[in-house]
């Protein structure tokens, strides 16, 4: 990462002996990052396609293109000009990377090893329009831009103690730093990227795995809270600073039942006979809950009145997953004056992530015969990312204390 806050540029002479060339700048960031995309050395308003692209570690191949009018000086940024089509329209300085989309269907694009390398993002200045059917077609232009997951000094530490099974992911410094227990939902195994980017803030993060990893149960049978309750005694010097961020989750227990000492929560059972399949095949599961609100469901309550600390609910409202908007609002009826607050996005679908990650609407996932419809509208989606993140980082900063967020 020595080549962080650098531009990088390219360019190979075009006709007329005119040298163009496209810049990115920096060159090497946070993946959470904006960054500045500028082509220069073009004819007044000639007519060019950018386009971004990229490999992830399996090799699939992710890309989004547009279509810009160079201005009178013969250049091109999408932070100030409008893209009059192709992967989206209008004025999105970051939308090469916004609606990156993947070349096999159902694919998602997911950093796995955060702490080894970047995604490396490819950008080409191509003339005129291309729709990318030539695979013969010349670049006028290319450069590279480096999206890291973690910033320069942070560590990841393997974990693997009593029951709990993850990666610690500790900012550079003494410390003391606030502590983030990181984890999903139904993918199961260990996804790191957002832990990753939060120990860039100044976090100590555990991202913490619960099924399908290492000697953990391989499938999802019940949720077993004494090991999340390790998982915080691990990570916590003070439990009783307590903050979640509940990103799309339902307030109720469906499908597995909810353990804790003699304790247990029922589960509501699935309606699979009301599975609907969209239009590119994918299994929408919208329909299949029962409605949390009908009194046969009150035993299956996750008792969120007894949360100590405070709750900010991030909701897609174009959630095809399952009515998270619902989910929040009754469990925010239950909880205790003030404790909670609800960011609710019209437009975004089930997977909010990071900012710079693109719109999964459907994709593969453990467990499930077809891929799963998770909803969104690319342009509300990424708005919804780029806010809610911020709301994440100051909620957390608020509610657990203070930080030096790494400048980068």
């Amino acid at each position: 990462m020595a080549g962080l806050g650098h531009t990088w540029k390219r360019g190979v002479p075009a006709a007329g002996c005119t040298m163009v060339e496209v810049t990115v700048t920096p060159q090497s960031s946070l993946a959470d990052r904006p960054v500045q995309i500028r082509v220069r050395g073009l004819s007044p308003s000639q007519l060019v396609t950018l386009r971004a692209w990229l490999k992830d570690e399996q090799g699939e191949c992710f890309q989004s293109r547009a279509f810009f009018r160079a201005d009178g000086a013969g250049e091109v940024d999408p932070g100030l000009h409008a893209a009059l089509g192709g992967s989206y329209s209008g004025v999105w300085p970051m939308g090469l990377f916004w609606f990156l989309q993947p070349d096999t269907l159902f694919r998602r694009l997911v950093k796995r090893d955060v702490a080894g390398s970047p995604f490396r993002v490819r950008l080409e200045v191509l003339d005129g329009l291309s729709l990318g059917t030539d695979p013969r077609e010349q670049p006028l232009a290319s450069c590279e831009a480096e999206r890291w997951y973690v910033g320069p000094g942070v560590q990841r530490v393997p974990v693997r103690e009593g029951r709990v099974r993850g990666a610690l992911f500790l900012p550079p410094g003494p410390g003391p730093f606030p502590g983030v227990i990181d984890l999903f939902g139904g993918a199961g195994g260990l996804i790191e990227f957002r832990a990753g980017l939060l120990a860039s803030r100044g976090f100590a993060v555990l991202a913490l795995a619960f099924f399908a990893y290492d000697d953990l149960p391989r499938v999802l049978a019940q949720l077993d809270l004494e090991y999340f309750e390790e998982a915080a005694q691990l990570l916590l010097r003070h439990p009783k600073v307590v903050a979640t961020v509940w990103i799309n989750g339902t307030s109720f227990l469906y499908g597995n039942p909810l353990v804790y000492k003699e304790l247990r929560i029922p589960a509501i059972p699935y309606y699979t006979e009301r599975i609907l399949f969209t239009e590119v095949g994918a299994i929408d599961n919208s329909a299949i809950f029962a409605d949390p609100r009908d009194p046969a469901c009150h035993a299956s309550a996750i008792p969120v009145e007894r949360i100590r600390g405070k709750v900010l609910f991030v909701v897609g409202e174009a959630d095809r997953s399952f009515n998270s908007k619902l989910f929040a609002e009754l469990a925010l009826a239950r909880m205790p004056p003030e404790s909670g607050q609800i960011l609710s996005y019209p437009g975004a679908g089930h997977l909010i992530e990071p900012p710079g990650s693109p719109l999964c609407s459907n994709s593969a996932i453990r467990g499930t015969p077809k891929p799963v419809a998770w909803g969104g509208e690319p342009q509300p989606h990424a708005r919804a990312q780029e806010h809610s993140w911020q709301e994440i980082l100051q909620f957390l900063e608020l509610h657990l204390g203070s930080f030096a967020a790494m400048k980068l």
